[in-house]
């Protein structure tokens, strides 16, 4: 009961994450409008959330050696639950930018934890459950994305109710660690192996990013969508890669990782060309949908795939628990470096004609069909 009990709040914080971030990244043209930015600006106060989401999951890092990755949760949730408020009623764009700052603080703590308490449950059940969590958190951006197209014409102060669900779910019932503090010791860490997955999962994250920020503005400045429609790059996108993440468990436990990957990458990329290639934003539309279904497991299975890695078989479950939660902590900045990728270099590059910008991914995303190896139960032999 007690073990039902964390996976149902660690679900609930996955959902929170989504809904939250989502529902900011759906509100990108407005946020532009509102401050006056173009794309150059835009991508720097993305890069401000990067750089500050970085900063707080080397933060959940370091603490994890020594806290509680439940109690780490908790406080990265209530980072965003006190920010959120603080960019919805800035007064002034210095102001807004310390909120943009403090909520990426408190995204790279959740992000970090979150994935620390998955893998964790995950190695307590013993069978695939980060894909179905993953699932958890685009059905939180689904709903995120259809509050953005339902209160499209509500004032941008209203933005502050958000705040109010991750304060709640800050005090759900994590899974706990069953022991004290481990002292790890000098550790032979596999980095090799473990950086050749967090490649794929980089990978993922430009695609992801790029769509998720990028895509309401390409809808609005390139395709001429109707501006209250914009968050529809998003939505299908997310209902899509929601459906493929939820009965993820089940296809990675029957086929493996290995061709779930490959078959994911070529749909990605074809999928890009579509958006790319785009006459109608209706268009686009659907080829955001197919890229949410090809891209969707990558980043549950790189989580999954490090923590295999790092923890080894031939320690004792304390021992694995604080090696894990410290890998998992380092490994989550692979998803800032391709949120990086993703994101600000799609609106530099594509500064002038977005389909430029998208065309960048499109090609990357190719290189998962020979990292999909790595993924594998039984990895590759390489030299740690």
């Amino acid at each position: 009961m007690q073990l039902s009990r964390a996976r149902a709040a660690v679900g609930a914080a996955y959902l929170t994450q989504g809904l939250v971030f989502i529902s900011l990244t759906t509100r990108l043209p407005a946020i532009a409008r509102k401050w006056d930015l173009g794309e150059v600006g835009l991508s720097l106060v993305l890069l401000l959330v990067l750089v500050m989401a970085g900063v707080g999951s080397v933060v959940a890092e370091q603490l994890a050696k020594r806290r509680d990755s439940a109690a780490l949760l908790r406080a990265g949730l209530l980072v965003i639950a006190a920010t959120v408020p603080v960019l919805a009623l800035a007064p002034a764009y210095a102001v807004f930018l310390a909120g943009i700052g403090g909520y990426g603080l408190g995204l790279g703590m959740v992000d970090a934890t979150t994935n620390m308490q998955g893998t964790a449950l995950e190695h307590r059940y013993d069978r695939p459950l980060l894909p179905s969590f993953y699932g958890t958190w685009t059905l939180g951006g689904v709903i995120g994305s259809a509050i953005t197209l339902a209160t499209a014409h509500w004032p941008w102060w209203t933005v502050v109710f958000l705040a109010l669900i991750p304060l709640g779910v800050a005090f759900a019932p994590f899974l706990r660690r069953d022991h004290g503090v481990v002292d790890l010791g000098p550790v032979a860490i596999p980095w090799r192996p473990i950086i050749m997955v967090g490649i794929g999962m980089l990978l993922f994250y430009m695609v992801d990013t790029a769509a998720a920020t990028w895509g309401p503005t390409y809808l609005d400045s390139t395709l001429s969508s109707p501006h209250s429609l914009v968050a529809l790059a998003s939505f299908p996108y997310l209902v899509a890669s929601g459906l493929v993440r939820l009965v993820g468990d089940g296809l990675v436990a029957r086929f493996g990782p290995r061709p779930v990957l490959a078959i994911g990458a070529v749909v990605s990329a074809a999928s890009l060309a579509i958006v790319v290639t785009a006459a109608t934003w209706q268009v686009a539309v659907v080829g955001f949908a197919l890229l949410g279904a090809g891209a969707s497991v990558i980043a549950p299975l790189s989580f999954s795939a490090a923590a295999r890695i790092a923890g080894g078989s031939d320690v004792d479950p304390a021992t694995r628990h604080a090696r894990v939660d410290t890998v998992i902590g380092r490994f989550n900045q692979f998803n800032y470096l391709g949120a990086l990728l993703g994101a600000v270099l799609t609106g530099l590059v594509g500064a002038g004609n977005l389909r430029i910008g998208f065309a960048v991914p499109m090609v990357l995303i190719l290189g998962m069909l020979p990292l999909a190896r790595y993924f594998d139960p039984e990895p590759v032999p390489v030299e740690v």
